[in-house]
């Protein structure tokens, strides 16, 4: 079973639960945003920590990230493949000893284009993915590479896109999961509101061509790496 950490409620897993259905896989999210104590990750095929509107050091507005944290760090003594997305990202290269910039000056906001290093195009999370790719940001912090990672994408505007951690754990910043209804709804909550949408759909084949077969790519590894 894969288990999904909500750390938002306005930030779900969007498309992430179909394809872990369509993989075969079985999913349970865990809205940690509600303050209650999360299951061990030891024994799941998969984590998955997605995004949220509060940042890494933001602990004493949100007290449920230091129970994230303990869980992440639970799933990375175990070995257990993890994928985080944004503040999931930055949650966990600051748990493997790496730093957050909150606010940093590599913010992005909408469709952006992202590029795999030599690194990135041969990692097993980019198989089929073409470079540069297309995908969707929101954030105004960004993260170090923690020390041992991998660096394996980055963008013009913020260097440190993507990274991985042993054989299966992986830091984003970007969205690859989010649809329609998630990217119009940040947009709305956005002050003063920003039309998001427009761009979203514009770009939204290449999107989901790239950012679908990211996450299939990670469901398989997590699969073949709890299966060996």
């Amino acid at each position: 079973m894969f288990l999904i950490i909500e750390n938002d409620p306005h930030c779900p897993a969007g498309g992430l639960a179909e394809l872990i259905a369509a993989a075969g896989e079985t999913c349970r999210c865990l809205p940690a945003y509600l303050g209650e104590a999360l299951p061990s990750p030891v024994g799941a095929t998969g984590v998955v920590v997605l995004g949220g509107e509060m940042g890494v050091h933001d602990t004493a507005s949100f007290p449920f990230l230091a129970t994230v944290r303990t869980f992440m760090k639970d799933a990375l003594e175990a070995d257990v493949p993890l994928l985080g997305i944004c503040l999931g990202g930055q949650l966990l290269a600051q748990v493997a000893g790496g730093t957050v910039a909150s606010p940093s000056l590599h913010g992005e906001l909408g469709i952006c284009s992202v590029e795999l290093n030599a690194a990135g195009a041969a990692d097993p999370l980019f198989r089929g993915v073409p470079s540069p790719f297309t995908t969707f940001q929101l954030h105004n912090d960004s993260f170090t590479v923690p020390p041992g990672a991998a660096l394996l994408a980055s963008s013009n505007v913020c260097p440190s896109q993507t990274f991985r951690l042993g054989k299966a754990c992986y830091g984003v910043q970007f969205h690859p999961e989010v649809d329609r209804a998630i990217v119009s709804l940040w947009g709305d909550s956005l002050q003063p509101p920003r039309d998001l949408l427009a761009g979203f759909l514009a770009a939204e084949s290449a999107f989901n061509a790239a950012s679908h077969t990211l996450l299939a790519n990670f469901i398989a590894l997590a699969a073949a790496h709890s299966r060996p």
